[in-house]
């Protein structure tokens, strides 16, 4: 790293960087001098959010995280160009809040259930086998949670959540946060070489929102920059709540 704090030579690749928390992650990696790809599902958008920028240090490329071709075009396009990637970013994300009435409970509610979801699984889910399998650190893969989340899945769509043990309120956003910080855990003992961490950004004014959150994007960025650019050796398989607060998983 240069002394000015200038990144030489960093490849990043931000998903869902046209707008929102991801758009302010991309220009905060570039103003560090990071080569920044932002990507987007929509091209127009994508294009219009690196023409924003204006800067050289950010490109565009498309693609959907739920499309395996998309992704693998992405690879390949980062193999060519780059040769390495040395940042991910996974920002990319669907709203799956219906909102009825009232918002202004919005911000309170689900920072609430964002903490406790990352804090103590048993506070997000009472299924006794989802538990188990979740706390059983050293055989949990990736299969096991698919497993889990299928599970969910099938109680979900058969209406019978409440007596099987899973939640009622935010259901599919407690579930998908419990999985994904067992996902982190699992990746970063696979990769020991590289840090693999996750973070609650804390609830920020944005679409996905409503634009009810108290925080602006640009505040909250600011913790997921810290942990991209963590030097090498730095804290892996754990959740950050906001301004790097290490949370035990």
């Amino acid at each position: 790293m240069a002394e000015d704090g200038i990144r030489k030579n960093v490849i990043a690749v931000v998903t869902g960087g046209n707008k929102g928390i991801g758009y302010e992650i991309c220009k905060q990696l570039m103003e560090k001098g990071v080569m920044v790809v932002l990507t987007a599902r929509d091209e127009k958008r994508g294009v219009e959010a690196v023409e924003k920028l204006q800067s050289s240090l950010v490109v565009f490329h498309q693609v959907d995280v739920v499309d395996p071709q998309s992704v693998s075009s992405l690879v390949n396009f980062i193999k060519s160009n780059y040769g390495k990637l040395d940042i991910l970013v996974n920002n990319a994300g669907v709203n799956g809040l219906m909102v009825e009435g009232d918002v202004s409970i919005l911000p309170e509610m689900i920072e609430r259930e964002a903490f406790r979801g990352v804090s103590d699984t048993t506070e997000l889910v009472s299924n006794e086998w989802a538990i188990k399998a979740l706390s059983d650190e050293k055989n949990l893969t990736t299969e096991k949670v698919d497993e889990i989340v299928n599970e969910f899945l099938w109680a979900f769509e058969e209406g019978v959540l409440e007596e099987k043990g899973w939640p009622i309120d935010l259901a599919a956003y407690k579930v998908s946060k419990v999985a994904m910080n067992a996902h982190t855990r699992i990746v970063a003992q696979k990769y020991s070489s590289i840090c693999v961490n996750c973070i609650c950004p804390g609830f920020a004014k944005t679409d996905i929102t409503c634009n009810t959150g108290p925080m602006t994007p640009e505040e909250a960025a600011k913790g997921t920059i810290g942990l991209a650019l963590l030097p090498d050796g730095g804290p892996s398989g754990q959740f950050f709540y906001r301004k790097n607060i290490p949370i035990s998983f």
